[in-house]
């Protein structure tokens, strides 16, 4: 990988990005959008009554000729991407539960289903409920597939310009992806995927009609939206298959939790918790965890004993060698088949 390659390239970006901004008038990931299907348009630039202007086309064109000249591969383009869309929320911040998931939290996705998922044949689909602009998604992918796996991904989300950033990007990349425009808490488009894994957004699910339908749902007021998602994801697992969860570490210790905790010892296995490292969030309230469930299903049962890990540092790669051992040792005592 050349980070030199990357450097320059993020800069071209940059300028495009910016240029197409001014001339569109528009807001910063607009723009992105824009700049990222011209690229995949063959580098061409799109006008639409007039605009851009002729010499911001001129100015593009130069931008263009020189990124067809630096090759890239496709890890490279998912993390040129993300760092260019962190760089826009440094003017344009996002909601927290838009925020792009962090590579360190990423690459411990794919740890988990590698060691999930050894047989490559027995992970070929997967599926993101909460998708956004897919960077926990094409992280995934981009990085089982250098380990050889063959995936189809799928993608779930209800903000139209977050999914556009992602059906752009998935082509440029590029993934083999299908996205869906939807509310993940609703009858989804989509047929049951070997593993699901979501960063689940945090907060109260608003129609409490539809969630109603869930084991998970609050018997009055709002339902905790990441409750029913965690439901709903299993819902879209195969038997035997996994399910990963970024959840507030306090997830048990909630006034809603006694119908997860119902649901989690009627429905599914609940296999681990592993608590992320403190330096990861600005506070202790905030902290996260990655919850592992896995479907009933002929071959799966209950382990003896949950893994209930903390990870000390994402930063210190001795720490993290440290909890890959403590993870396979677990894995090795209690899932051995």
């Amino acid at each position: 990988m050349s980070a030199e390659n990357v450097e320059e390239s993020f800069h071209l970006h940059l300028e495009a990005i910016q240029l197409l901004q001014n001339a569109l008038e528009t807001s910063y990931l607009d723009a992105y959008i824009e700049n990222i299907e011209n690229i995949n348009d063959h580098y061409q630039v799109r006008i639409v009554d007039g605009v851009p202007k002729q010499s911001t086309v001129e100015e593009l064109d130069r931008i263009y000729q020189k990124l067809q000249g630096i090759s890239l591969e496709k890890e490279e383009r998912r993390k040129l991407s993300q760092l260019l869309l962190l760089k826009g929320m440094q003017t344009e911040p996002l909601q927290p539960n838009h925020q792009l998931t962090p590579d360190s939290i990423g690459f411990l996705f794919v740890f988990l289903l590698e060691q999930l998922y050894p047989e490559k044949d027995s992970l070929k689909t997967i599926a993101d409920l909460t998708s956004g602009m897919g960077n926990l998604l094409f992280t995934v992918l981009t990085n089982l597939e250098v380990a050889g796996y063959h995936l189809h991904g799928f993608g779930v989300d209800n903000d139209e310009t977050m999914l556009a950033v992602a059906a752009s990007n998935s082509q440029w990349i590029p993934t083999d992806v299908t996205l869906f425009h939807q509310d993940a808490a609703t009858d989804l488009l989509m047929d049951p995927t070997d593993a699901v894994f979501s960063d689940l957004p945090v907060g109260y699910y608003p129609m409490d009609e539809n969630a109603k339908k869930f084991d998970t749902a609050a018997e009055e007021d709002h339902s905790f939206a990441h409750h029913l998602l965690i439901e709903q994801g299993m819902k879209y697992v195969k038997e035997d298959g996994f399910g990963l969860f970024l959840v507030p570490t306090n997830f048990l210790e909630t006034d809603q939790s006694e119908y997860l905790k119902k649901w989690l010892v009627d429905k599914v296995y609940l296999q681990g918790i592993i608590q992320l490292p403190d330096e990861l969030f600005k506070n202790k309230a905030a902290s996260k965890s990655i919850l592992i469930l896995q479907q009933k299903g002929e071959t799966a049962k209950q382990v003896p004993e949950v893994l209930l890990a903390k990870v000390a540092s994402l930063k210190e790669p001795a720490q993290v060698t440290t909890f890959f051992k403590e993870f396979k040792e677990w894995q090795s005592a209690n899932m051995a088949n």
